[in-house]
């Protein structure tokens, strides 16, 4: 079969803007499976858009708790489920995910007891599996292994790097992360490295734009990487593409693509993708053959 990686919403940070892209969400697809990676909001629709059948939701995992990572979990899964939802969907994230789930439960309480009263839907409650982990061995399941690497995105202490395996194909998510050499040795080899990735000329004139610049752009620098150091991670480590993701900032007019790739290419040669909402990225899955 085709795998296939579909960059659901590409930009950092929580915020949107008219006409801009929206917040951190993945879909992979492989092995028969439906993975999404982060629920940042416009998550739901982004899935139906690449024509996702809500009712085959499978796994999630997300990377740390920042809101422009978990922010449409809950809302996700309660579509899902309103759209006809009757198989357990198993939700992988870090410590305090699954006191997220209990809460958005609780918020929801009233229209969930009497949607399966009214309109005679399951128990939600009992269609979640929450797992928490740390780093190391995530998953092993019909031939798909997930790992994790604490990654460095402070002040955030569980904010992990994921390792998808299937069959000889391997993507890898950095998540949010300051320049990291370790990552190279966890994504050594993958088909697809999908890094976040800061520009510096865009981050003056967005931090301009918030009530709290000078504090945002101490967080930034301190917690993000810059695209060119996302190439050199990308090339100690010998990955197939290189995906920038979580563009940071990913809706100034002044910056195209083209500024992105120049950025990237003082240190990887490889294959390069930009990220923009609802691209697909396509790998051979070894399973085929």
């Amino acid at each position: 079969m085709r795998a296939r990686l579909v960059l659901l919403g590409s930009k950092g940070g929580p915020a949107i803007r008219p006409g801009g892209p929206s917040p951190s969400s993945s879909l992979f697809e492989i092995g028969g499976r439906t993975i999404v990676v982060d629920c940042g909001l416009g998550v739901t629709r982004g899935l139906t858009d690449a024509g996702v059948n809500l009712k085959a939701l499978d796994l999630i995992f997300i990377t740390h708790l920042h809101s422009d990572h978990v922010l449409e979990l809950g809302p996700l899964i309660h579509t899902a489920w309103t759209a006809g939802l009757a198989t357990t969907v198993g939700v992988f994230g870090p410590p305090g995910t699954r006191d997220y789930w209990h809460g958005f439960l609780q918020a929801m309480k009233f229209d969930i007891d009497i949607r399966i009263i009214d309109e005679g839907r399951p128990d939600l409650r009992q269609l979640v599996d929450i797992a928490e982990f740390g780093e190391g061995a995530v998953l092993s399941e019909g031939g798909l292994s997930v790992s994790a690497l604490r990654v460095d995105h402070p002040p955030v202490t569980d904010c992990f790097a994921l390792r998808f395996d299937h069959a000889g194909a391997s993507v890898v998510f950095s998540a949010d992360t300051a320049h990291f050499p370790p990552l190279a040795d966890f994504a050594a080899g993958a088909d697809i490295l999908v890094h976040e990735a800061m520009l510096a000329e865009g981050v003056d004139r967005l931090v301009a734009r918030t009530g709290n610049g000078a504090r945002l752009k101490e967080h930034l620098l301190a917690s993000h990487s810059f695209a060119d150091e996302a190439g050199q991670i990308a090339t100690v480590a010998g990955v197939g593409r290189l995906v920038l993701h979580h563009l940071i900032p990913a809706d100034d007019p002044e910056i195209t693509e083209l500024h992105w790739i120049a950025a990237t290419r003082k240190s990887w040669a490889g294959a390069l993708t930009i990220a923009s909402d609802g691209l697909v990225v396509e790998l051979a899955d070894d399973s085929s053959a």
